[in-house]
């Protein structure tokens, strides 16, 4: 089991609050990402959960259980940090092993713990190796290692990724995602990285200055993002926003229209303009317009092969039925 809930939880330092009373329940088996940029409070977040922050005010329950002053000790968490944290001078399977001999484990379960956790994430060639002799994936498969052999009620993942290359997160985002599948446990994952959330969560929660701006599934957050905030946050490229005359003409303060969403034509459309930037991925391309009568430029995600160039006059027309709109407080409007 692995139900937390949190019911009105404030964080302050000093006279500075971080978390505003906030409301959250992450269901048992979930796969919850707390997302937002540098400074919205997840981290914090995260370490309330575990209990290596105090909360100021408000509850936490864990499997029903009030654990607000339990240590984190014995709150049945695991938590990996983006540091990976392991002993230099100790081997691979005495990482591994480390929280189940400081908790007095006897040998036999150690080992039976440490061989199972080795297997399901690829280690049981490294056990005997010390982590100055792993890779930086293979080092952060045994911090998740360390956390696997504890059976904690949830996992908890403070940017776990953030020191990899591109490829290897990559790669290790499919590994946890497929580790989560097969432990059927709960899990809590912080990034800054809005496509690390939309590719491995069932559900993403939304910050912003500690306030929680929306909560869903990585789909409800694409197709109706609740404001402004979020559909600028969510998708990559992020959506085009647009103010002004043609907001009015759809009866909204601002619209929005995701990059993918646009077709493009050297003929005809609706919107016209020329292309700034083109980014040329292979199988798409992205152009950057700056677009005639409007202050920003317009985003356009377009197949690979089509070859406008820097200067080339380009028409746009988006997809009606996918446009998004938004009131003058910026909230969307149905």
């Amino acid at each position: 089991m692995g139900r937390i809930v949190l019911d009105q939880v404030t964080k302050s330092f000093g006279d500075v609050t971080v978390i505003p009373p906030l409301d959250l329940t992450i269901e048992d088996g979930e796969f919850a990402v707390f997302v937002g940029p540098s400074g919205c409070g997840k981290s914090t977040l995260l370490r309330l959960i575990a209990g290596l922050e105090d909360v100021t005010s408000g509850a936490i329950r864990i499997d029903g259980e009030d654990a607000t002053s339990i240590s984190p000790a014995k709150r049945g968490l695991a938590m990996v940090f983006q540091s990976y944290a392991l002993y230099p001078h100790m081997s691979v399977r005495k990482n591994i092993a480390f929280p189940l001999r400081m908790a007095g484990m006897d040998k036999a379960e150690q080992d039976r713990r440490v061989d199972l956790a080795a297997s399901v994430l690829n280690l049981t060639d490294y056990l005997d190796r010390r982590p100055g002799q792993l890779s930086g994936g293979q080092r952060q498969r045994v911090a998740i290692g360390r956390a696997i052999v504890r059976e904690p009620a949830a996992f908890l993942f403070d940017e776990p990724l953030s020191n990899l290359d591109a490829a290897l997160r990559v790669g290790m985002r499919l590994e946890i995602s497929e580790l989560h599948k097969r432990l059927k446990t709960t899990m809590i994952y912080v990034t800054h990285d809005q496509v690390e959330a939309m590719t491995m969560a069932d559900k993403i929660v939304v910050l912003r200055a500690g306030f929680i701006e929306q909560v869903g599934s990585p789909l409800d957050l694409y197709h109706a993002p609740r404001n402004l905030f979020v559909a600028g946050f969510i998708g990559s490229p992020k959506m085009n926003l647009i103010a002004g005359a043609e907001a009015a003409k759809h009866d909204a303060h601002t619209i929005g229209v995701r990059p993918e969403h646009i077709s493009v034509s050297a003929t005809d459309g609706e919107w016209s303009g020329v292309v700034a930037v083109s980014e040329h991925l292979g199988s798409d391309t992205f152009f950057h317009v700056h677009q005639t009568g409007l202050a920003d430029t317009i985003t356009v995600r377009a197949d690979g092969e089509v070859g406008f160039r820097h200067g080339d006059r380009i028409h746009m027309t988006p997809r009606a039925d996918v446009i998004h709109r938004f009131d003058e407080q910026g909230l969307r409007i149905a």
